[in-house]
């Protein structure tokens, strides 16, 4: 293979997402974060993967909004932004 279509230096890092232990009563909060971030860094999958959950589980419906809500009322736009994404994905 001509070295032209060799990536040699990859200087992208792979996103690192710092969670609790599953067990732990944050986990979900920190979970529906890493969704967030993961979303608005164009990484969702890594963000799933990480967590466990995919966009839209329904399980983080109501950390999910309370993200929501807290944007709305710091007038963070991009997070209520994303955070409404993923409630439309998680259905009615």
């Amino acid at each position: 293979m001509s070295r032209a279509f060799v990536k040699e230096d990859d200087h992208q890092k792979e996103p690192e997402f710092r969670l609790p232990d599953s067990d732990s009563p944050y986990y979900a909060e920190a979970a529906a974060w890493a969704l967030i971030h993961g979303a608005d860094e164009g990484d969702s999958r890594s963000a799933e993967i990480a967590t466990g959950f995919g966009w839209g589980d329904v399980s983080l419906v109501t950390e999910m909004e309370a993200i929501l809500d807290r944007a709305e009322a710091e007038g963070e736009e991009r997070v209520a932004q994303l955070a409404r994404r993923y409630l439309k994905a998680a259905g009615p």
